[in-house]
């Protein structure tokens, strides 16, 4: 069989109606020229001879055109030079080639971008010398635009919801979507979603609803810019009327503006401002879509459990095919799994905010001044992942001048652990108040958390043992002794930081975390000089998953170096050292440099336990607040030591002391050496007696009984004179 070199060695190859390898003509038209799928021959130069009817319409040339021709000379809007390596392969190897697919177009339609799967074989001569290959085309673009919805849909399950954040899932979306789907994105949110807060039901009817612009994406981004309010290029899309973060005008009537109302997505496949009457009121758009060459349009509520979040606007610009049908529901389904992502995203920022505010609500929002120590504090709350946790910290004023510094930690995180936190901070200020020794202090702590879980495991949710395991460090510091005494319920030991710069973790009897119960605690009490520094802490300063507690407590160690810097500066020093911000667990830090109360400020004295030493302790009083300086008050004094040295002479038994001690308030303790618990009784007009501890309590500011280990304290405060 010979083959031409020329399109015209052969008249009937040259106009299409035969074929150069003697094949019976009529057979060949029938079965071939009236195929569905578009044949071709070329010769071994990869020139044309013979096409069908179907590729001559596929390719939009005229078979005249064709014929003689290689691809790459006639259609330019093809990948002609890999299709042409493809066929010289199989030319050289005689392997067919099965299903290759590639994407162009073609002069039948050149607006639209087509996809095709061609197959080659070989064709030899009678001697098996290669004469030409035949390819099979067929029309696929409906199997590879599926390919690339269901690529999409992929990919944003992947891509979209990848943190709980409101905004930053917004933006998730407007990157999934270009250049894909559309050559710019912009998703804009009702502006109570940021703050977790959920709209109303239905259509957002008003007419110019608070849309924040929270993400959008460009094809272009990184090449144009447009200019920003200073003058500069901002960066921003050249498509955008908006910053991320600014307000998103709605204009009234606008496709945006309709589904907000009627939840309805909205396709404009022409931009046109003489067919759209929209477009041509809303002289900003319309200067925009003229000035960047926006072609066609997208609107989609962003709509989860019947709600309206915000709406999404997808434009295609440099793409010339404008959206279709097929691309609405491919929109559809893009913002519809991003809404349910961003409803739970604005979900976890309602709760987070709710727990973090119910957090810092129980938390003290500014620690009381106090003479027995300087303090400062630092809490850090866990990241967004994790959550709000239990730690807190306190100081709380006891009787005599003292003070309580108490740090504590809750497992877990969330408002369950925010709530189990302020319980155990409001039982252990009740406890406080009480004046119990830390120990007992603890050991009343354990038998709370016991009675949480127990009350929680009688409800209908189940158990909730948040507070099971909880740990505790409770230390009372007296600037009159300089005596402070601890005790601790499974939590890190204090850094004691002597004046001279020494650092040491304090050992103290370890104590059982709270819950366990029937273990005991134990208190430790130590002398401290004037100007030490006492650093409570929880363990996520000092342990990480990373880091163990050796390593952080010599961490520590190193930061508390140079004590005598501020106190705010040795917490930052501390914070910087030790913690990653955001830390994976809550971090409560608490700093006191301790004082030390002057011995002129405090005055005592031994009394025998006879009735008729009440006078000489009046007396012995009043001489003292004059040398203070302190007449105004004197008669409200000796009455309250009148009163309560009486109340110990005639109800306790051993010798009795008397102490005032001047502080921000006139202190009036009165100890003795027995535990009876006094009594305020509302005395009957024809009692005798009864009113004293009465009387007490309407003097002063406030009153109170401590126990000691050989015996009580019974204790009254009064405010000082305003000049003082």
């Amino acid at each position: 069989m010979g083959t031409p070199n020329t399109p015209g060695a052969d008249d009937g190859a040259a106009d299409g109606s035969a074929v150069p390898w003697g094949a019976d003509r009529a057979l060949l038209d029938h079965l071939l020229n009236r195929a569905p799928v578009g044949m071709a021959v070329v010769d071994r130069e990869l020139r044309c001879v013979w096409l069908n009817d179907q590729l001559e319409r596929n390719g939009g040339i005229p078979r005249a055109l064709r014929i003689g021709r290689r691809l790459s000379e006639v259609l330019p809007g093809l990948p002609a030079e890999t299709i042409e390596k493809r066929m010289r392969e199989v030319l050289e190897t005689g392997v067919p080639l099965i299903d290759h697919e590639y994407q162009g177009r073609t002069a039948s339609d050149p607006d639209h971008v087509h996809a095709y799967s061609t197959s080659f074989f070989r064709l030899d001569d009678s001697s098996g010398t290669p004469a030409g290959v035949c390819y099979l085309v067929i029309d696929v673009t409906d199997r590879w635009r599926a390919r690339q919805r269901l690529a999409l849909l992929s990919d944003i399950g992947a891509r979209i919801g990848t943190t709980l954040d409101v905004a930053r899932t917004a933006q998730e979306l407007a990157d999934v979507a270009v250049p894909d789907l559309a050559d710019f994105v912009a998703v804009d949110l009702l502006e109570p979603v940021l703050g977790g807060i959920e709209p109303a039901p239905g259509p957002v009817r008003r007419d110019n609803p608070e849309l924040i612009r929270l993400g959008q994406r460009s094809a272009r981004e990184g090449r144009e810019g447009r200019e920003g309010r200073d003058g500069n290029v901002a960066g921003v899309p050249a498509e955008s009327i908006a910053r991320i973060g600014e307000h998103a005008p709605v204009a009234p009537n606008s496709p945006g503006a309709r589904c907000l109302v009627d939840g309805k997505a909205v396709l404009e496949p022409v931009l046109d401002p003489a067919i759209l009457p929209w477009l041509a009121q809303d002289k900003v758009s319309t200067d925009r879509t003229r000035l960047v060459g926006l072609h066609s349009m997208m609107v989609v509520p962003i709509r989860a459990r019947g709600t309206i979040l915000g709406v999404a606007h997808f434009f295609r610009r440099d793409t010339p095919d404008p959206f279709e049908g097929d691309d609405l529901i491919l929109a559809e389904e893009f913002v519809s799994r991003a809404a349910v992502c961003i409803d739970n995203a604005r979900r976890f920022t309602h709760e987070h905010a709710a727990a973090l505010a119910l957090q810092r609500s129980l938390l003290p929002h500014g620690l009381p001044r106090q003479t027995a120590v300087e303090v400062a504090s630092r809490y850090l709350p866990a990241d967004d992942r994790a959550g709000v946790g239990g730690d807190w910290f306190d100081l709380i004023p006891l009787s005599g001048a003292r003070v309580a510094l108490v740090v504590g930690d809750v497992a877990g995180h969330g408002t369950h652990a925010a709530a189990t936190m302020g319980r155990l901070r409001a039982a252990v200020h009740t406890l406080a108040d009480l004046d119990m020794p830390p120990d007992e202090l603890l050991a009343h702590l354990d038998d709370l958390v016991i009675r949480f879980v127990d009350e929680e495991g009688t409800g209908e949710g189940g158990v909730d043992t948040t507070a099971l395991g909880a740990s505790c460090l409770y230390a009372v510091y007296d600037p009159v002794s300089r005596l402070c005494t601890f005790a601790r319920a499974g939590h890190p030991p204090p850094a004691l930081v002597r004046p001279g710069g020494a650092v040491e973790f304090l050992d103290l009897p370890a104590g059982p975390p709270l819950g366990l119960g029937g273990l005991p605690f134990e208190s430790a009490e130590f002398e401290l000089p004037e100007g030490s520094l006492l650093v409570l802490y929880t363990d996520g300063l000092v342990e990480t998953r990373d880091r163990d507690v050796d390593t952080g407590m010599d961490r520590l160690r190193a930061a508390l170096a140079e004590p005598d810097r501020p106190l705010d500066e040795l917490c930052r020093s501390v914070l910087d050292t030790l913690v990653h911000n955001p830390p994976p667990d809550d971090v409560a830090l608490l700093i006191a440099r301790t004082r030390t109360l002057d011995s002129s400020k405090v005055a005592s004295w031994e009394l025998p336990a006879d009735p008729a030493i009440v006078a000489e302790a009046r007396t012995l009083a009043g001489r003292q607040l004059a040398e203070w300086g302190l007449d105004d008050i004197a008669f409200t004094t000796e009455l309250v030591v009148s009163e309560l040295v009486t109340n110990a002479i005639r109800y306790a038994s051993g010798p009795i002391r008397l102490r005032l001690i001047r502080d921000a308030t006139l202190i009036c303790e009165v100890s003795d050496a027995t535990s009876t618990s006094p009594r305020l009784r509302h005395a009957r007009t024809s009692d005798e007696g009864g009113r004293g501890l009465f009387l007490v309590a309407q003097f002063t500011q406030r009153w109170g009984t401590r126990y000691t280990g050989d015996g009580k304290t019974i204790w009254a405060e009064q405010l000082l004179p305003a000049s003082m």
